[in-house]
């Protein structure tokens, strides 16, 4: 069984292991506080649920790049492990080719999605960029339905609402992990790519994480045997 064993290391890894654990630690302090809430004191966190979503949404995208570079995500190799070696670099420059373009054209969407919250202009075009749209309406006043403005974002209300405050959080801050996460993905798919040029590994995918489990009870087993 081949492909590469990721073994990333720095400050950038750190870095996203943190982000990741701090999510779910939010996550699961939240959640707590409002079962506590309503059981005990009949009461309710209003914003708590739609901020768990947010939260969540956070993890999932970002998470979604950090599984690419630790080569975590689960893929079917069986026909791949057939192949000769050189053939099997080809499959796997074919495979990580179309995750990058199909992470290109997501990036593409969510930027446009994402850049009328933020007073910007969104790409014209159907499928690539070919300009921007400057004559866009700005959704800069859009505000989330429960999560509450927080004043260290204040500074938001004079970038792009024109001087008008909000009551609750705009809606360009949780969404802005929509255009970050899919440029993330971008360079996890062109890191994967220069990966099998550079022949550290021979595919896009190389996690076997359950069969790697089964090894390691199976030998534990013969050995308390």
């Amino acid at each position: 069984m081949s492909g590469a064993k990721a073994n990333p290391s720095g400050f950038i890894h750190t870095l996203e292991e943190t982000m990741i654990a701090f999510l779910i630690g939010c996550m699961t302090i939240l959640t707590f506080a409002n079962v506590i809430a309503r059981y005990i004191f009949n009461s309710n966190i209003l914003w708590a649920l739609e901020l768990t979503v947010f939260l969540f949404a956070w993890l999932v995208l970002l998470g979604a790049a950090y599984a690419v570079k630790v080569h975590a995500h689960l893929g079917v190799d069986a026909i791949i492990n057939l192949l000769p070696a050189g053939p099997r670099r080809i499959v796997g420059l074919i495979a990580a080719s179309a995750c990058l373009a199909f992470s290109l054209l997501m990036l593409k969407g969510a930027y446009d999605y994402w850049s009328v919250f933020a007073d910007l202009p969104p790409t014209t075009g159907r499928w690539f960029p070919t300009g921007f749209d400057l004559k866009a309406r700005s959704q800069s006043f859009y505000e989330v339905q429960d999560v509450p403005m927080i004043a260290p974002l204040r500074f938001l209300e004079d970038l792009i609402n024109y001087g008008d405050s909000y009551e609750k959080l705009p809606k360009v801050v949780p969404y802005v992990v929509l255009p970050l996460s899919m440029l993330l993905l971008v360079g996890r798919f062109v890191q994967a790519a220069v990966q099998i040029l550079r022949g550290d590994t021979d595919r896009l995918v190389a996690s076997h994480e359950v069969e790697d489990e089964l090894e390691a009870v199976r030998a534990q087993n013969e050995g308390s045997n």
